[in-house]
């Protein structure tokens, strides 16, 4: 029975498609919406279901990775375009229905796909690869590459088959999520992970996993949903944020990137338009309820994200143009684009936080109006043994005094040196680091004058004649310390100096910033149209302004849910020390 559902289903989809002879978009179209809703959509299954064996870490996509898979279902001129930039930097897996095709396409656009380029001819439905492909792990005990293929949130299901049969091709194992009590749903474009066991998701992975959900698998709780990406992808901290009104996927690579352990590059839009305020309100939670892997806030990056065509945003009706969804492919960053008033802040903001990647715009005007750009249509392949470098970001350390520098490496192959690399004037100059613990090397770096820099990067060198640089581009964009003053603040303003609410109106989990010169005790009280506390945020105690050695102003966040509240008026009234400020909010 449920094999002549999956062929009905797919003969309809099949037809669906035939007669309406357009590239399926990204979200659902109506015809697939009907066939979820009605619960006629039955994942494909394969025999492939059990779980890995051991201990899995989910790779980041800013380390060292040997593929990169696309699928040739229309737009050809902007895959052409991903071959043409990527290909003498990684390998391009080109999934296809005819590969002779393919090869004639590429070579009327005078690209060589002689070497570095591969053809397979599987079945698809869609381009969509970023959401149905293979997702990339390592066994801890042996460092070996497996694939974790996820059940896909779509009844496509040619699409649903292709990480395994890739993974027959390449020789890669594959584990599925796809059978109770551990089947999950999940889609690669609502995923982005740290290397370090940290994961970002917007809160669709529970929707679609909830009670009552239309894909006929498990009701699993948040908790549940931990547990099964702990135990496929070694996800032990899974941050989900709240879905955005004005995207119609809720996939959170449409406006925010990891782009290293500590730094989220995040789309900025002007203050109240589209979803705007909801993403400042789920970044400023994320920086108020967890920290990164060492323990520090999370560095946040802005890059704006431009009207459509007509000069309008999402919640005017304009397409949703985004340029963080953009590519890491070893040192090559491709990034869409779409007209050149916004793409030069773009790029620029790009090539500025990458210093010696090669960052390639490509025009996405064509694919953006079906909700997706490059990081949706492309879908990375680890390198087949773990070597992992995680190291923190330091921009600013404290002038005259000696500092401890570290490094984690996490690799199976057996390691001949791990060196500290000074670059100056064009030279390098190699510094060992010393093992103090496993997979953890460190070094004493002596003090530097205030107002001075060094730049430096990572470089392993393995027995077999093999190097692992971090940066990946090593001496081309080496990272930065500047050494500042870190005496302490003194003297300031014992005041609230500045205030900020969003989203105003609120109507969901609200952010309060509060721009505080002291470490004063602080107090924040929601004050209702009668007078009364309804809720108390601050707890009255001291901060702490000290962040990486810099004594600064710094801001707190606090947050209340306002579907827990009647609408209305209310007053934020913010106690500090003797010092009180007021600021109205709307709850809608």
């Amino acid at each position: 029975m449920r094999l002549a559902i999956g062929i009905f289903c797919l003969v309809l989809l099949s037809h669906f498609s035939m007669a309406q002879q357009e590239i399926l978009p990204k979200f659902l179209t109506s015809q697939e919406r009907k066939i979820v809703d009605q619960g006629m959509y039955k994942p494909y299954q394969s025999s492939q279901i059990t779980a890995p064996p051991g201990v899995v870490r989910t790779p980041a996509e800013w380390e060292p990775m040997q593929s990169v898979i696309i699928t040739w279902q229309g737009f050809n001129s902007i895959l052409s375009e991903i071959v043409k930039y990527l290909k003498d930097d990684v390998e391009v897996i080109i999934v296809c229905d005819n590969m002779s095709n393919v090869k004639t396409y590429l070579g009327n656009k005078g690209i060589d796909y002689s070497e570095n380029v591969s053809f397979y001819e599987i079945p698809s439905n869609s381009l969509w690869v970023r959401d149905y492909g293979p997702n990339s792990g390592y066994l801890e005990e042996t460092g070996e590459l497996v694939w974790i293929d996820w059940i896909y949130n779509r009844p496509r299901y040619k699409d649903d088959q292709v990480p395994q049969q890739l993974g027959a091709f390449l020789n890669i194992p594959v584990y599925e999520t796809s059978t109770a009590p551990e089947d999950l749903v999940n889609t690669g474009g609502n995923f982005m992970a740290d290397g370090l066991g940290t994961a970002f998701s917007s809160d669709l992975v529970l929707d679609e996993n909830g009670a009552n959900n239309q894909y006929g698998t498990s009701n699993h709780s948040e908790v549940a949903v931990d547990s099964i990406m702990n135990q496929y992808m070694g996800i032990d901290e899974y941050i989900k944020m709240e879905a955005l009104p004005y995207d119609l996927i809720h996939h959170i690579d449409m406006h925010m990137k990891l782009i290293d352990e500590e730094t989220i590059l995040v789309g900025e839009y002007p203050e109240g338009i589209a979803d705007g305020p909801q993403i400042e309100a789920n970044i400023q939670y994320i920086l108020d309820q967890y920290q990164t892997a060492y323990g520090r806030p999370f560095n946040i990056k802005r890059i704006p994200m431009p009207p459509g065509p007509d000069g309008n945003y999402p919640n005017q009706g304009d397409d949703y143009r985004t340029y963080a969804n953009a590519l890491i492919a070893n040192s090559t960053i491709i990034v869409p684009t779409y007209t050149e008033e916004y793409d030069t802040t773009a790029l620029r903001i790009w090539s500025e936080l990458m210093p010696g990647y090669n960052v390639q715009g490509i025009n996405c005007n064509q694919i953006i109006p079906l909700s997706g750009a490059l990081h949706c249509i492309t879908k990375e392949v680890a390198v087949s043994e773990s070597s992992q470098i995680s190291m923190k970001k330091e921009e600013s350390w404290c002038a005259n005094e000696t500092f401890v520098f570290e490094v984690q490496l996490n690799t199976k192959q057996n390691v001949a040196a791990v060196n500290f690399v000074l670059v100056e004037d064009g030279s390098e100059e190699p510094i060992a680091m010393n093992m103090v613990s496993e997979g953890i090397y460190s070094i004493d770096l002596e003090s530097y004058a205030e107002g001075s820099s060094i730049e430096y990067f990572i470089r392993v060198e393995l027995e077999n004649g093999d190097e692992i640089l971090r940066p990946f581009v090593g001496a081309d964009g080496p990272r930065k310390t500047e050494f500042i003053d870190c005496g302490i603040v003194s003297n300031l303003e014992e005041v609230v100096a500045a205030l900020n609410v969003f989203p105003n109106p609120a109507s969901a989990i609200t952010c309060v910033e509060v721009e505080q010169f002291t470490n004063e005790p602080i107090r924040i009280e929601l004050i209702n149209m009668l007078g009364q506390v309804v809720e108390t945020l601050g707890d009255g105690q001291r901060g702490n302004s000290t962040i990486g050695g810099d004594k600064r102003a710094y801001a707190q966040k606090y947050f209340f849910n306002a579907q827990d509240f009647a609408k209305g008026q209310y007053t934020l009234r913010i106690t500090v020390g003797n010092e009180v400020v007021y600021k109205s909010v709307t709850i809608q």
